[in-house]
């Protein structure tokens, strides 16, 4: 007889992801988002069903809202005459990499990390390995390695990385920052790195999300010329009847949400990094960034995709959701730098025009 096996306390949080992949399949399925590689994550793509609009509207907001920080980020970068990197945690089946790395923006990225739970880096790993479409993006066949028993995957411009993000930084990333013989550091300090953090902190204790986020400022901040900027999408404001209803469901699937408990509104949300010596932080809920910050083609285009009974339902949930953005920056550079962050619609439609 077998011994009895430990309870696997963070299955349930891993398995969030396969949520995130779902909804960004379905969105893609009914045109509100164009990914070609979101299906080679999602076992059975084919057969999976499609999630209601107010699912699908909600995934487009977050989505669009991020990637024109990211797109911004590597645009800021580009006009210093410098490579970013970016480092996605909690990256879980995340296709950012991909999008970027065939996009107009490819030559602006210096590299890209995604660290995750071992067991989901290893699905992931197995999974480009096995697939043209995804390895063919990060180089030829014999620069695309395994490691850590096939949990972390190492190519020319994309690293895998195993964590545990709750664990001390200074052990669990340390391979981001030590030099091995005489290659230097993964990360390189002189340069702008974007982190981004898509549901991750919230399922952290406050005092573990701090640890990680000033461990990442004070490696920047050591450099005269140091960018770290940060983004960070969670739900918040769990205190009213909306937020008690999804934490209790949350519940049901053993899953806690520790992380929300010191932001009980948006205007709480920005003392995340202002706490820690960020240089500026700002929030606004997917609410506010769907009425006032996508522009008006965009929002005419999805209007016809499906139709929308629950408006009211939608405002409710959108505005339990938030992107927030901080950053640290020196002084000979804030001026370009502090300019980062969402565009009202009216600069974005101005943009298009031109």
């Amino acid at each position: 007889m077998l011994p009895p096996q430990p309870h696997d306390t963070d299955a349930p949080i891993r398995l969030t992801d396969n949520d995130a992949a779902l909804a960004k399949l379905s969105a893609v399925r009914q045109n509100y988002l164009s990914d070609p590689y979101i299906k080679y994550f999602v076992p059975r793509a084919t057969f999976q069903p499609v999630r209601p609009p107010l699912i699908n509207i909600g995934t487009f907001v977050r989505t669009v809202a991020i990637d024109d920080l990211v797109n911004q980020w590597l645009d800021l970068s580009s006009a210093e005459g410098k490579k970013c990197q970016i480092v996605s945690l909690g990256a879980g089946s995340d296709t950012r990499f991909w999008q970027l790395a065939t996009g107009l923006r490819k030559d602006c990225l210096s590299k890209y990390i995604e660290v995750d739970f071992p067991e989901n880096t290893m699905k992931k790993a197995m999974a480009i390995k096995k697939n043209k479409d995804l390895s063919t993006v990060l180089g030829a066949p014999a620069d695309i390695k395994l490691g850590h028993g096939g949990t972390s995957l190492f190519s020319p411009l994309y690293y895998l990385l195993p964590a545990d993000l709750r664990q001390n930084p200074t052990l669990s990333l340390s391979s981001l920052i030590t030099r091995n013989g005489d290659a230097p550091p993964l990360l390189d300090a002189s340069l702008p790195t974007l982190l981004i953090f898509e549901c991750v902190l919230v399922y952290m204790s406050p005092q573990e999300s701090n640890t990680l986020l000033r461990w990442f400022h004070t490696y920047f901040a050591s450099q005269n010329d140091g960018r770290l900027g940060a983004i960070v999408y969670e739900m918040f404001g769990l205190g009213d009847s909306f937020g008690r209803v999804m934490v209790s469901n949350l519940r049901t699937r053993n899953v806690s949400l520790p992380g929300a408990d010191p932001y009980p509104n948006v205007e709480s949300l920005p003392s995340r990094f202002l706490n820690l010596d960020y240089t500026s932080a700002h929030a606004l809920t997917l609410k506010d960034i769907r009425r006032d910050y996508i522009g008006a083609d965009e929002l005419d285009r999805i209007s016809k995709l499906e139709m929308l009974d629950e408006v009211e339902e939608l405002d409710l949930v959108l505005e339990h959701y938030a992107i927030t953005w901080g950053l640290t920056v020196s002084g000979k550079h804030g001026a370009a730098w502090n300019e980062w962050g969402m565009r009202r619609r009216e600069t974005i439609d101005e943009d298009e025009d031109e």
